[in-house]
């Protein structure tokens, strides 16, 4: 069964149409569109939320976000940066437009009591860094899709791909996660490899050190548990065609089941400290604490 959380995948597609190398990636393009959520990084110390306004407002309806705003009550960002969320991405397109580049990085100003015109980064995200396919003739297959968490949110889908296919082998798609409404990306992405021993050595490995500028990150690969799967040990006779809610991420097993199935295979030696993943509401694997009755 289909997977929405795939993109279709138009078989024109090919890796060297969608690479663009980092240091010569332009943010001028024509017709790119872009997440209404941008990062600012580098404020000064001293700047506030009004201050940040004034100096992004000329482009639109704007707001100002930071971690842990409304529980700190703070008028300042605490670490230096900030997320614009402006209401029409036509608001971002504006603000790149008008922003000086330097090698792969664009720059705004901002002003606070103490500094006048310091240079603030602006980390757009493009929406069609979401997805890279190596191969759109090649079928994507869903069991062999890993799930990364914790991806560092600049980090783009080929990025991902030529890491992954570095580490375990041949990868012929990668996407990042994003914020529904936003088209942020949320710190996770998926891969798919293009055979079962890469696919096997990723899950294995359990974790995997992600790079991405000043950032370096060790993240968990887990399956990718899918929604809407009929058991695989009893084609769905034994829960009356309901899907199945239990995945077993075990090598020995990577199959789905229903309750019935689940308790009979994980009874029998060596099999009996399994542990099953759901998905949850976030699209990530969760691991279940499960009881025998």
């Amino acid at each position: 069964m289909k997977d929405r959380s795939f993109p279709y995948i138009d078989p024109s597609y090919s890796a060297l149409s969608l690479v663009k190398p980092a240091n010569q990636f332009s943010f001028l393009d024509s017709g790119e569109v872009y997440s209404k959520k941008v990062f600012v990084g580098g404020l000064p110390p001293d700047i506030d939320e009004e201050e940040i306004l004034a100096s992004f407002h000329k482009f639109g309806s704007v707001l100002v976000d930071w971690p842990h705003k409304a529980e700190s009550k703070s008028y300042f960002p605490p670490k230096g940066y900030c997320f614009l969320l402006f209401e029409d991405e036509k608001s971002v397109q504006a603000l790149v437009q008008v922003c000086a580049v330097e090698g792969s990085k664009i720059y705004w100003h901002v002003s606070s009591p103490t500094m006048k015109d310091k240079a603030v980064q602006i980390r757009p995200w493009k929406l069609s860094d979401c997805d890279f396919v190596v191969d759109g003739a090649q079928p994507l297959d869903p069991r062999k899709t890993v799930f990364v968490g914790g991806v560092p949110r600049p980090m783009r889908a080929v990025e991902l791909a030529m890491v992954m296919s570095r580490m375990y082998g041949p990868v012929c798609y990668a996407g990042i996660d994003t914020d529904p409404d936003l088209k942020y990306p949320k710190g996770a992405g998926r891969v798919t490899f293009s055979n079962q021993q890469s696919f096997l050595s990723a899950i294995n490995s359990r974790f995997v050190q992600l790079q991405h500028g000043d950032i370096d990150k060790r993240v968990e690969v887990k399956p990718y548990v899918l929604e809407d799967q009929i058991c695989d040990e009893c084609q769905g006779i034994r829960s009356g065609g309901k899907h199945a809610p239990y995945f077993c991420a075990n090598v020995v097993c990577l199959q789905y089941y229903c309750d019935q199935c689940w308790a009979i295979v994980h009874s029998t030696p060596g099999r009996e400290f399994h542990k099953p993943l759901v998905k949850d509401g976030a699209d990530r694997p969760r691991t279940m604490p499960f009881r025998m009755c």
